[in-house]
């Protein structure tokens, strides 16, 4: 078994997940995790974890690291009606990228613009079992954090 920390990839308000409006991400069907309210800004989503970028669209992500976690960012809810406006990709599906590393450009002014809610949710991929995600303290208390902040750690 292995500790996965999991970082912010946006800076902003840590949310838990079960208070993300959308119900495929609060009720944990894609996976257990956390989010982040980001700062309405022009932010740089970062690779929350390092490893092979699985797959790259223009508002989502999924990095699979080493040890086989696969974790999912989502940039927005119903962000995927934008056909990518609004995202600026720096890397390649299928390129290796590490903790840190700027992975999209997300205009969050524009998003709010057409009337989408701005949060990011940041999941273990294919998890079912809650337990096997640890919300750092940040999560539980809603507090402000800086992108690259641990959000949670994963055991798989």
């Amino acid at each position: 078994m292995s500790l996965t920390r999991v970082l912010a990839p946006v800076a902003g308000r840590a949310v838990a997940l079960q208070d993300v409006p959308d119900p495929v991400f609060s009720a944990g069907m894609v996976g257990y995790g956390a989010a982040v309210d980001p700062s309405r800004a022009v932010v740089d989503a970062i690779a929350p974890v390092g490893g092979k970028l699985l797959k790259l669209m223009p508002h989502a992500f999924v990095i699979m690291t080493a040890e086989g976690v696969g974790v999912l960012v989502h940039l927005g809810l119903d962000t995927v009606a934008l056909n990518g406006e609004g995202f600026t990709a720096h890397v390649r599906q299928g390129d290796a990228v590490a903790a840190g590393q700027a992975v999209i450009t997300y205009d969050v002014p524009a998003v709010v613009a057409k009337g989408l809610n701005p949060i990011v949710p940041v999941v273990v991929m294919d998890e079912r079992e809650p337990g096997n995600v640890t919300v750092a303290e940040p999560v539980a208390v809603g507090a402000d954090i800086a992108s690259g902040t641990e959000l949670f750690t994963a055991n798989k």
